[in-house]
């Protein structure tokens, strides 16, 4: 799927123009706007309904095969199991269609200020009626794929002193309790004493 979409490069103005709405993003309570699913490298499938696991992550995601160079044995990052952006920023650069949102190659999308002011590491997240994550230490940055699909733009955003403040590229995330979430379901920040698997 996400090799047969092409996305519309946003120039630098378009970006600056539309990054108030970024901004204005729900603070402590917001919405799980999108989930999706990476059975293999570069493979996408936006999921009606989405199973978290604290061992698997996101099950039937790829994460669990994915070697890391961020371990010394290069296995999966225990602290990267899932990768979550804001919803209002990946509307920016790529529109309405949130098939071209998958090629971000995020597992969640938030409505919701993921700024490192809003939700230092530690900071938990309540999805739906039982799952709960915790965001971590380990940042999310930009790559080559995705300058490729956003444009080089979008990918000078995500690495500015603001898009690193605003978490643009968004953050990564381990499960403590699982459950099924799915979009449209509340996402709120719980008190940090809260919510240990």
């Amino acid at each position: 799927m996400a090799d047969s979409i092409t996305v519309r490069h946003r120039t630098m103005d378009e970006i600056m123009e539309g990054l108030h709405l970024v901004r204005r993003s729900p603070q402590g309570v917001g919405t799980l706007a999108l989930a999706v699913r990476r059975p293999a490298v570069d493979a996408r499938e936006v999921l009606s309904r989405a199973e978290l696991d604290p061992d698997a992550g996101l099950i039937g995601d790829s994460w669990s095969q994915r070697p890391s160079s961020r371990t010394p044995d290069r296995s999966p990052h225990p602290d990267m199991q899932l990768n979550v952006i804001n919803s209002r920023f990946v509307e920016l650069i790529a529109g309405a269609d949130r098939d071209a949102w998958a090629l971000a190659g995020d597992q969640l999308y938030f409505d919701l200020d993921l700024s490192v002011d809003a939700l230092p590491a530690g900071s938990r997240l309540a999805i739906g009626e039982r799952a709960v994550i915790e965001v971590t230490a380990e940042p999310h940055n930009g790559c080559a794929k995705f300058a490729a699909r956003f444009g080089r733009d979008a990918h000078k955003t995500v690495w500015s002193d603001e898009g690193q403040r605003l978490r643009l590229r968004g953050l990564n995330a381990r499960v403590l309790v699982g459950g099924t979430i799915k979009a449209g379901d509340t996402v709120r920040q719980l008190p940090t004493d809260v919510g240990q698997a």
